[in-house]
């Protein structure tokens, strides 16, 4: 039954992905890719919420995915990172945190009792706090990889290479 759920949000998220990209009027042939991007980054921030993990370090992880599949996916579509990650980016944003956020500032405003005052202005910084820093990761999330991927071309960059990079190869350690 879990799983039947996963892929049931699955879907949707690569649905809400496709939405933003139409209404960014990105290229038809990028859809498709969109909607993958959009389903694995969502799902993988789902699954680390279902691992424990804050919601900051998961959605900085989906972020991530979608940073790095959006520049191997630019090199196989032709176009520019942002036309994948952007619209693929956008169903993760917490919009939940901060319509609370919002609707305690507007309870704020008409409360006169002392404690209750504080109360509502600590739920106020908690909802505002988580979705600053989540919007944070997402971007920080996007972005790492373009700008660690700017210098070489696609083609370039092979995993081995880098894997070699940092374990070194195996005559440098003999």
């Amino acid at each position: 039954m879990e799983w039947i759920h996963l892929y049931e949000t699955w879907i949707w998220l690569g649905f809400a992905a496709t939405g933003f990209a139409v209404l960014f009027n990105v290229p038809p042939r990028t859809l498709w890719v969109i909607f993958i991007m959009g389903a694995l980054g969502g799902t993988l921030k789902l699954i680390c919420l279902k691992l424990g993990i804050n919601i900051i370090l998961s959605s900085f992880m989906g972020a991530i995915l979608i940073g790095f599949l959006s520049v191997v996916a630019a090199h196989l579509r032709h176009s520019p990172p942002f036309i994948f990650a952007i619209p693929a980016v956008i169903p993760m944003v917490p919009g939940a945190f901060t319509y609370r956020m919002m609707l305690v500032i507007i309870r704020l405003t008409g409360e006169n009792d002392h404690t209750i005052f504080l109360q509502l202005l600590q739920e106020t910084f908690d909802n505002g706090l988580k979705a600053f820093f989540v919007l944070t990761a997402l971007s920080l999330g996007v972005a790492a990889p373009m700008l660690l991927s700017r210098n070489k071309s696609t083609k370039e960059i092979k995993p081995s290479k880098f894997l070699t990079k940092i374990f070194g190869s195996k005559k440098a350690s003999d």
